[in-house]
């Protein structure tokens, strides 16, 4: 997500960095090509003629003018812009009431509704540890009720059973009554979603949501629809007091003009953002990481949240307990290694949250994809165990055998083989101390690093 304009910022800010002093020209450019930037990405132009004038004014301040380095004082100003703009601070779920928590989720055919339902109902199982029943309100949608109960099944929630023939009001007051009976935390509501905005789907919705008072309501919009998702989004907080709005597909969104636009224009915060298909590519909304992604400054604290919730740390102790007893590292722990990048969103994910990976050319992040990864699973996949334990005894005939069995070629062998033995000699560091060093290298760079 925001690729082009992330990559448009980096160059034009990088060069202010690069300069001692702003001037009204260097300024005028620079502001110049920022807003080309947004509009190219699809942002709303009320909201780009806003911010660039916010960020004119403040660049001709004081502070930044004074500053050692106006060029990196007025970076902070655009970083600043990006989070007010976006919203200053994450909006959580509000689930401080009397259970259960109503939510209901509201929005278009096709938005990715459903599945949404499906992750936020794991997420508040998994993160927030709460009791989850889903329904389903959907009478319309062929197989909408059925999809759900499957998804329910697979994320571990409650699923409260609903027919085609039943009035979507009588549906939702049901699940909350039987969420109330069996004292669950949180009870989700999936509506009927249409192909447009209309009067019947509003109706409809509205009847739903004077029935059953939700504590959210939140609007799922496909963020790849750019301007259609925010006048969408505007549309339905006409008619309807959303709470929040959750940005699907935004892992497809190399733009992000819906997400730099949705909170000027409907006043409601982005609460989530969906990152993929499966049912834990849910991330919670965060503006100050967000815009530190745009800028190319990484999202560390993500990363580190990330791995503290995905990483197996039994795994990761006995490999440290492994290494500091001078047992060598083999394939099936660089295997491992690449299963718990999985977990952590794939090495895509990871990427985009790594402070200046902004600047490193696509063709080399195409090198570094997860096609790339579950090649070379792939490749460790076909060699017997004792090949994986004992690499160096993988010559020629093995080799042609491993790629054959894999449906790779040898020199990928090799690449991989390669690439192995670096890894290798990157943990007999580690294991000699060198791991110490680079935890404390970490912290030295990022102040607040957990230790």
């Amino acid at each position: 997500m925001f690729d082009n304009l992330s990559q448009r910022l980096q160059v034009t800010l990088k060069r202010l960095r690069g300069q001692g002093r702003l001037t009204e020209e260097n300024t005028r450019e620079a502001l110049r090509e920022v807003r080309m930037a947004l509009l190219e990405a699809d942002v709303a132009l009320p909201v780009v003629k806003d911010f660039i004038e916010h960020v004119r004014a403040k660049a001709s301040g004081q502070e930044v003018l004074a500053s050692l380095t106006p060029g990196q004082a007025l970076v902070k100003v655009v970083y600043d812009e990006l989070v007010a703009l976006m919203g200053a601070a994450n909006e959580k779920l509000d689930l401080a009431v009397r259970p259960p928590a109503v939510i209901l989720v509201a929005g278009l055919q096709g938005s990715g509704k459903t599945t949404t339902v499906a992750k936020l109902a794991r997420f508040l199982r998994e993160r927030e540890k709460k009791s989850v029943m889903v329904a389903s309100a959907d009478v319309y949608r062929p197989a909408a009720i059925d999809q759900l109960q499957k998804l329910a099944a697979a994320v571990g929630a409650e699923f409260f059973p609903s027919r085609s023939d039943q009035n979507p009001v009588d549906i939702a007051r049901g699940a909350v009554d039987e969420a109330r009976k069996r004292a669950m935390d949180v009870v989700l509501i999936d509506s009927a979603g249409r192909l447009h905005v209309d009067s019947a789907m509003m109706q409809e919705i509205q009847a739903v949501h004077a029935a059953v008072e939700p504590v959210e309501t939140l609007f799922v919009v496909d963020s790849m629809t750019g301007q259609d998702a925010v006048n969408t989004a505007k549309a339905f907080n006409e008619t309807l007091p959303l709470t929040g709005v959750v940005l699907t597909k935004t892992d497809g969104d190399a733009r992000g003009g819906a997400a730099l636009s949705i909170r000027q224009v409907t006043g409601k915060p982005i609460k989530f953002l969906g990152v993929g298909e499966k049912t834990d590519a849910i991330e919670a909304f965060y503006p100050d990481r967000v815009a530190a992604r745009i800028l190319g400054m990484g999202d560390v604290l993500g990363l580190v949240e990330e791995a503290q919730r995905s990483v197996d740390q039994e795994k990761t102790r006995q490999m440290a307990r492994k290494l500091a007893k001078g047992k060598g590292f083999d394939l099936e722990d660089f295997r491992d290694q690449m299963a718990q990048m999985e977990k952590m969103g794939g090495l895509a994910s990871l990427m985009e949250k790594l402070p200046g990976m902004g600047e490193v050319p696509d063709a080399a992040k195409a090198q570094l994809g997860d096609r790339q990864v579950a090649r070379l699973v792939a490749i460790i996949n076909s060699m017997t165990p004792q090949e994986r334990r004992f690499p160096d005894i993988i010559r020629g005939a093995r080799k042609r055998r491993i790629a054959a069995g894999s449906g790779t070629q040898v020199q990928d062998v090799n690449r991989l083989l390669k690439q192995f033995d670096q890894m290798q000699k990157m943990m007999k560091r580690m294991g000699k101390g060198g791991m110490q060093r680079m935890l404390q290298g970490v912290k030295g760079r990022f102040p607040g690093f957990p230790g």
